[in-house]
């Protein structure tokens, strides 16, 4: 099937296995508009594809994804048209995933972060290399956890590490989120889409009917354990936005940012 999702998201055919590549390298894979859009529509197309029997969903370059793109926060807090639709697409986005008939293989290769660790987490399978790490900072930079950690979290470990680790925003290494719940294990960085790979394709070699209508019945324990959660999160999430102490937070990661680029562009 043709991509219409270039350049934002690379598919590429193995057999039955569609790999799925967030592709903005530069930016370490964070979700800007255009990225974020690509993310809610993939699955629908891809539940299209009559030859695929399973996803690998990857990062391109040294990160997974680094989240939401903080310029494109920017853009939020003044278009709220635009936030509404953000946060929209938030629960569209949870919602395609649980709802996406293949298993996804989440085979997560460098930081996984905000909106990044909740792709993976929303994956049936979760391959993580050893150099990897797992974080929602979404309480540090003033927005509610909203559209994946606070609903889902606390069904795959307890609530106890599920409030710890959302209320700190600590980054969870790759063992750590193997013992946790959030990963099924630890791969060597060089082997780890060849092994995500031979996890989609052992499935995809299964009968379809049955692996489909498996995940199906397995994802309707989080469809109903999340409902009533996400609704309220992602209101909050559209207020946080609005708030003094995420626009000051966020103000002050880009002046950093741009101070560092500055620097690094000096002559020494």
């Amino acid at each position: 099937m043709q991509n219409p999702f270039e350049p934002e998201l690379l598919i590429e055919s193995r057999g039955a296995v569609r790999v799925v590549t967030l592709n903005r390298p530069e930016a370490l894979n964070a979700a800007n508009e255009a990225l974020h859009g690509a993310l809610q529509s993939v699955w629908g197309h891809l539940a299209q594809d009559i030859e695929a029997r399973a996803v690998v969903l990857t990062g391109a370059g040294r990160a997974f994804s680094a989240g939401g793109d903080f310029e494109h926060f920017v853009e939020l807090w003044s278009d709220v048209p635009r936030r509404r639709r953000e946060i929209d697409g938030a629960r569209r986005l949870l919602t395609e995933m649980v709802d996406f008939p293949l298993p996804v293989i989440a085979a997560v290769n460098g930081p996984a972060v905000g909106l990044g660790c909740n792709l993976a987490v929303l994956s049936d399978i979760v391959l993580i290399a050893e150099s990897a790490y797992i974080s929602d900072p979404h309480v540090s930079v003033g927005l509610t956890a909203a559209d994946g950690g606070a609903p889902t979290w606390p069904l795959l470990m307890s609530m106890l590490r599920a409030k710890e680790y959302l209320l700190t925003s600590e980054r969870i290494p790759a063992e750590q989120a193997v013992a946790l719940g959030l990963a099924n294990r630890v791969v060597p960085d060089a082997m780890l889409l060849d092994q995500a790979l031979e996890v989609a394709q052992r499935i995809a070699a299964l009968p379809p009917q049955s692996v489909q209508s498996t995940k199906r019945a397995l994802n309707m324990h989080i469809k109903r354990a999340v409902a009533g959660v996400l609704e309220y999160a992602l209101s909050e999430e559209f207020d946080s936005f609005g708030t003094v102490e995420h626009q000051a937070l966020v103000t002050s990661f880009l002046e950093r940012s741009k101070a560092r680029a500055a620097q690094a562009k000096s002559p020494s």
